[in-house]
């Protein structure tokens, strides 16, 4: 929220959005009574966003914000602003200066998607990104660490000495007991903690189960050894089986507790897209002030100022060229492979790079309102948009866990009515409790997830976390991005032409050697395919007399021959004529889609040099792939029509199914229009102008080799640059989500079982015991299948 807005809210009647970081959330059924609660107060709708621990909150007139963090509070989490109402002490100094006084409050609400305002210094903005990440404190995954790390060290000697009678020494049940109390307590501590207040408002969930069973298991073994402190004093020598459990209590925690902390560090990584977008802007400016170049941090820039970019700088913000010209690689932003030739009057783009002339820029755009920050707000506000997944679990536990406490009453009550014996209920109450404790439940989506993600891995993916797993079993269409994605993203020479009598060959020899000296992305691929084609050894001519003319082409002396390389205007600036069928065959080669430059020897038009962003070697076998999994693949570019047509073309796209001449803002548009439209929309790129249609889709794929930005929007990641793992990505998403959803249907059929024989007193403890341990190793040996995938 601006600081503008800020003055002007109690004066507006409308409407106004709140957004909220929410601490404690710990399933679907959280949000929901989050939510339902702030929909109690009049006029407010709330969206609450698990995975980002946050809620965006309609507020009307009349409600403050304090009334909407104390109702959060009250339903038993932890509730702040995420943009306090406060404004920066300069801001007043400057309000005159600039039409956007509020530019870094508003920034603030990308999570710093951006690099501060004309009112703000560089070291107060990083101190306000680091407050702004409320992931770095409680409940993270650098607080379960040590959790799980105290439990893993004292489970496995409890687990050990428990299960092998070998292993067992007299008096062995005290010393376990002891080595599990800190894991049932301490190590335990989220769950009980987050069971207490789900109780408190008459709710259950995942956490109650564990809390319940963990107890149950642990208090049970210490009431036996405390009524019979001399039942392991033989050790292992003992007649039958000690009827102690302290291992099952520590076994569940530490494998919950692993569970929770990799879906914290998944969680985690939710605001690194903006952190990654925030580094990607120019960190210094150079001002023209008085006529002396001062360097300033970018943040001060202020709109109307001219600034300096010098070849291989970045554009500090948005601005028009006031004077000199260059070519602007703009791929961050459009995704176009070739560079943009800009002069005076020309806009240029915050983060674009200036290929190879010194320019004169006026700033038009600053802080929030610049096109790098406005994508950076795009992928938030994607990623705040997506529906919260509920997990299969979490809504199952939602009934299952107050059925079992009813049971375990009722079987306790029923027993000691019957039967008159208070141990033989109580015995055949913990059985219920025992038989019911999440064991398997609580182990078949960590496990299939560690065994799916870790064959990923070996297959060079990345799956962020469970949910992404659910989102790739509905997907039916797949947006993919032409430039780096289906295509190699950079350009190559795939023709040269002659037009006179000298030979195609020579043409590229003479345009590889004067090219060899400008720093254009062009140049240096002709340069290459020069060398290139001059084999091992070969060198390029002597070039003497170098001059280049930013935006225009370059010319040179060589063996005697003035040799000219670039657009058409730049030969007809050197009075080179070009006659009708030269120009004809240019038209030609523009309907090919390539790039063509001409190429002037002693003044005559000697041939014309095509170059094309060619197509990844298996992008067609991988597009006939997705089409085999039941996905309609349409291919987004920001390229023109033509090229993306022929792109299309070649891997088997059908026509219609392809976006042209699309901006960052458009991508995300059509991911919207699609899934409006009823679609389940998958995204595969490798841009940062990617990142906000990553984040906007239903599932995001980033191809490894692209940029930080887009691997962070993503869901899923493939690490190579192939499109073929993405086929691969998603049919191992899909297998391993089918493995997670038969294990919990195993592990809740044996609790169906298990539960109603406790209850008849037909299962004691031990075995009931016995029964969960087989019911993991089911779960654990039907996850470790995914590691013969795809062999």
């Amino acid at each position: 929220m601006s600081a503008s807005n800020i003055l002007s809210q109690t004066a507006t009647p409308g409407p106004r959005m709140v957004e909220i970081d929410i601490e404690g959330m710990t399933c679907a059924s959280c949000v929901s009574r989050v939510e339902r609660k702030l929909g109690k107060l009049e006029g407010v709708s709330a969206a609450v966003n698990l995975p980002l621990e946050s809620a965006a909150v309609t507020v009307p007139a009349g409600i403050t914000d304090q009334q909407i963090i104390d109702t959060v509070n009250a339903t038993g989490y932890k509730a702040r602003l995420k943009n306090p109402p406060a404004i920066k002490h300069d801001a007043g100094a400057r309000l005159p200066q600039h039409p956007h006084p509020g530019a870094a409050q508003e920034g603030a609400e990308t999570d710093g998607a951006h690099h501060g305002t004309d009112h703000s210094n560089h070291e107060n903005h990083e101190n306000h990104v680091d407050h702004e990440n409320h992931m770095a404190h409680g409940g993270t995954a650098e607080t379960l660490r040590p959790r799980l790390i105290l439990a893993a060290i004292l489970t496995v000697p409890v687990f050990l000495v428990s299960m092998f009678p070998s292993l067992q020494f007299p008096h062995w049940g005290w010393v376990v007991g002891i080595l599990t109390l800190p894991v049932v307590t301490w190590s335990a501590w989220p769950f009980h903690r987050a069971a207490a207040i789900n109780a408190r408002h008459f709710a259950s969930t995942m956490d109650t189960l564990v809390s319940i069973g963990v107890s149950a298991a642990f208090l049970f073994s210490a009431v036996e050894l405390g009524l019979n402190p001399l039942l392991t004093e033989h050790g292992g020598a003992m007649a039958g089986h000690a009827p102690l459990y302290f291992e099952v209590s520590a076994v569940v925690v530490t494998f919950l507790l692993l569970g929770r902390y990799l879906e914290a560090k998944a969680k985690a990584k939710a605001g690194d897209a903006l952190k990654a977008l925030l580094s990607l802007g120019a960190k210094e400016a150079t001002v023209l002030r008085d006529g002396v170049e001062v360097k300033i941090p970018a943040t001060e820039l202020a709109v109307d100022e001219i600034f300096v970019v010098r070849p291989g700088e970045k554009i500090a913000t948005d601005g028009v060229v006031t004077d000199g010209s260059s070519a602007i690689d703009t791929s961050l932003i459009t995704g176009e492979s070739l560079p943009v030739d800009v002069s005076a009057g020309d806009p240029v783009t915050g983060a674009t790079i200036n290929t190879d002339g010194r320019l004169l820029v006026r700033a038009t755009r600053v802080g929030s309102e610049t096109t790098l920050a406005q994508m950076g707000k795009l992928v938030s506000d994607a990623q705040a948009s997506k529906a919260p997944i509920a997990r299969l679990a979490d809504r199952i536990s939602a009934v299952f866990v107050p059925v079992v406490l009813v049971i375990a009453v009722i079987t306790f009550t029923l027993w000691l009515l019957l039967s008159g014996d208070i141990a033989s209920a109580f015995t055949a109450a913990v059985a219920v409790l025992i038989i019911a404790c999440p064991c398997a439940l609580g182990l078949a989506t960590p496990v299939g997830l560690l065994t799916g993600t870790g064959r990923a891995a070996q297959l060079g993916i990345l799956i962020k976390g469970p949910q992404v797993l659910e989102d790739t079993r509905t997907v039916d269409t797949i947006l993919l991005d032409k430039t780096g994605t289906v295509t190699q993203g950079r350009l190559a020479v795939v023709d040269v032409v002659p037009l006179t009598q000298v030979p195609a060959s020579e043409v590229l020899r003479l345009a590889g050697a004067v090219e060899s000296h400008s720093e254009h992305p062009i140049a240096h691929a002709i340069t290459a395919h020069a060398h290139e084609q001059a084999g091992e050894g070969g060198t390029l001519a002597e070039v003497v007399d170098f001059m280049s003319a930013p935006g225009g082409g370059v010319r040179a002396v060589i063996e005697g021959r003035t040799v000219l390389a670039g657009r058409a205007g730049w030969l007809e600036e050197n009075a080179v004529e070009l006659s009708d069928a030269a120009k004809a065959e240019l038209l030609n080669q523009q309907q090919r889609g390539t790039t063509a430059i001409w190429v002037a020897v002693d003044g005559e038009a000697a041939g014309l040099i095509a170059l094309k962003d060619t197509i990844k070697a298996g992008s067609k076998e991988a597009i006939a792939t997705l089409k085999s999994l039941g996905l309609r693949p349409i291919l987004l570019t920001g390229d023109n029509a033509t090229v993306a047509a022929q792109v299309a073309a070649a891997v088997g796209i059908a026509a219609e199914d392809v976006f042209a001449d699309v901006l960052p803002e458009g991508k995300v548009e059509a991911v919207k229009k699609l899934q409006a439209a009823g679609a389940i929309v998958a995204m595969a790129g490798d841009g940062v102008n990617d990142a906000p249609a990553l984040a906007q889709a239903d599932l995001g794929i980033a191809m490894g080799s692209g940029t930080d930005v887009a691997i962070a929007a993503a869901d899923l990641t493939v690490m190579g640059s192939e499109l073929g793992q993405v086929a691969t990505a998603i049919a191992l998403s899909r297998k391993t989500l089918g493995t997670i959803k038969a294990n919990l249907f195993w592990a809740f059929f044996y609790n169906a079982i298990g539960i109603p024989v406790a209850a008849l007193g037909l299962l004691n403890p031990m075995i009931a015991g016995a029964a969960m341990a087989a019911s993991s190793v089911l779960v654990v040996a039907n996850s470790l299948r995914l590691r013969r995938f795809g062999r």
